[in-house]
């Protein structure tokens, strides 16, 4: 005999559907109808795509209501009878109280992330008392609270906070109400979480700094925000004897650039040196492999640009996880994770020997597009103003920030072609809001270098030899392959291959 009946049953099944789902996702919204029924409030956009989200939605608020109405009810249910309850009703039930725990303490989580205070000894949670009661109280005698991972007090505090921190720092990283946008943001939270939460927290939370991540996209469009937000969402242990976490999120994003440094300050920095090592070596420095310590994330950008000598060094750090500061024999441990950014197309780059392919295979346990603001407003180009308003309150305070957004959205109405296509992406965006709050003036680019393809093409005066020209040209620089672009385009390659224009494709490279 079923312990809950038709109801309970079908919302127990959807509340854990939701609780360990991806909120970014449409299965995130589907288990919101799922739980609130008739009381479910459409969305204006798809996968709660709100770039200015501070506060939760009317769905999130009703579902904390619901489940507080229903607590008494299927607490009781359970207290009589779960010693009769089959595995699955009691999972779902441990998931239900798992969702109700968090939601009674999701402002005072909320409040941890907005006040990242206590330094090297981690944030302070005086709440954590309080919160095992209130778990206890939901699960006993439920024989499922006990020291595991999926219920121990202890272990679902840290998992929790780790929620609340990257959601904010995903929503608040990643802007944008456009569907790229929306889908960049769910494939950051699993990169955090995988794909199967569950098992994230019964095992793969300890782990994940074995998981090298690989960002790609043109330069421009928030590779290092993306690493900084995996960086910043990491778990975090919590340590009930002092009731602090063990570390400070603010503290785990090492960034480099190895294209603004010589192959000798790029080893310096990465593994450190002993005094002596090299010219200008002074006294003995810790790299940021050993800065990152256990709970750190080291972020190279650009490592298209790194030589081959460095990348058979970290290519064995990342096999062995050991290595030497330079000048010394002294074996260390690399504890951190890894994440790397490029807009190179490495792939061309492995066939023209620039890059290796043991190192690529080794750094791309999991791959992030980072998308073009080209595509962004493709799909509505309403998201320029979205996006303007954004950077605007990165320049100014509120009210004047929403001036000056008014002023740079009507100034690009006024002077820039509705098909411009911001070849510098977010940053040359960013760029012209810049130069229009200064000057009330925007130069796209010289001249001479400026694409007038998309006006012309707009206005209807290219020819159809030029504009399969640049369509082969163009779909050649993403593929580096003559039948690869062949099939795509269902020609032969023979005419791909004399249809490509060397210097629109040396443009491209450079750009993208």
């Amino acid at each position: 005999m079923a312990m809950f009946d038709a109801e309970e049953t079908r919302f127990l099944e959807a509340m854990s559907v939701l609780t360990y789902g991806n909120p970014f996702l449409p299965t995130r919204i589907e288990a919101e109808k799922a739980v609130l029924g008739s009381a479910f409030k459409p969305l204006q956009s798809v996968w709660n795509v709100r770039p200015d989200l501070d506060a939760d939605t009317a769905n999130v608020q009703r579902i904390g209501e619901k489940c507080e109405a229903m607590a008494p009810r299927l607490r009781a249910r359970w207290t009589e009878a779960s010693d009769q309850a089959t595995p699955i009703e009691h999972e779902w039930y441990r998931d239900w109280a798992t969702y109700v725990a968090y939601y009674r303490f999701h402002d005072r989580f909320l409040q941890l992330g907005q006040n990242p205070s206590g330094g090297r000894e981690g944030q302070p949670a005086p709440f954590f008392p309080a919160f095992t009661r209130e778990l206890h109280e939901l699960l006993h005698p439920a024989h499922a609270f006990d020291t595991g991972p999926e219920t121990n007090p202890v272990h679902l505090f840290a998992c929790f906070y780790q929620v609340r921190r990257a959601f904010s720092h995903i929503f608040h990283f990643i802007v944008g109400g456009s569907m790229a946008a929306a889908k960049l943001r769910a494939a950051v939270w699993q990169s955090v979480f995988t794909h199967d939460m569950k098992r994230y927290r019964r095992s793969l939370f300890d782990r994940m700094h074995d998981i090298s991540v690989l960002i790609t996209g043109p330069s421009g469009t928030g590779k290092e925000l993306v690493a900084r937000a995996i960086a910043m969402s990491g778990y975090i242990p919590f340590d009930p004897k002092t009731q602090r976490f063990t570390a400070t999120p603010e503290n785990q994003f090492i960034a480099l650039n190895p294209s603004a440094l010589s192959p000798t300050l790029i080893e310096a920095e990465l593994f450190g040196h002993r005094k002596g090592a090299y010219t200008g070596a002074t006294a003995d420095h810790r790299g940021w492999l050993e800065k990152a310590g256990a709970r750190g994330t080291v972020f190279l950008d650009e490592i298209g640009e790194l030589g081959a000598g460095i990348q058979v060094k970290l290519l064995r750090v990342l096999e062995t996880r050991i290595f030497q500061r330079l000048g010394d024999t002294e074996s260390r441990r690399f504890e951190g994770k890894f994440v790397a950014a490029t807009h190179r197309d490495l792939s061309r780059e492995i066939r023209e020997g620039r890059f290796r392919s043991d190192f690529y295979y080794r750094i791309c346990s999991d791959m992030i597009r980072t998308p073009s603001l080209r595509e962004h407003l493709s799909e509505n180009p309403d998201e320029l103003n979205v996006l303007i308003a954004y950077l605007a309150r990165r320049l100014l305070p509120d009210e004047e920030a929403h001036t000056l957004a008014e002023e740079v959205a009507t100034w690009i109405d006024g002077n820039m072609p509705p098909s411009y296509p911001w070849p510098g992406n977010v940053r040359e965006l960013d760029q012209c809001v810049r130069n229009i709050l200064v000057r009330k003036h925007y130069a796209p680019a010289p001249l001479e270098t400026h694409d007038t393809f998309f006006e012309d093409f707009a206005a209807g005066t290219l020819s159809a030899e030029a504009v399969l020209q640049r369509y082969c040209t163009t779909v050649y620089a993403m593929t580096g392959n003559y039948q690869e672009t062949a099939r795509r385009l269902r020609v032969d390659h023979r005419t791909v291959k004399a249809k490509i224009d060397p210097e629109l494709l040396q443009r491209l490279r450079e750009t993208s």
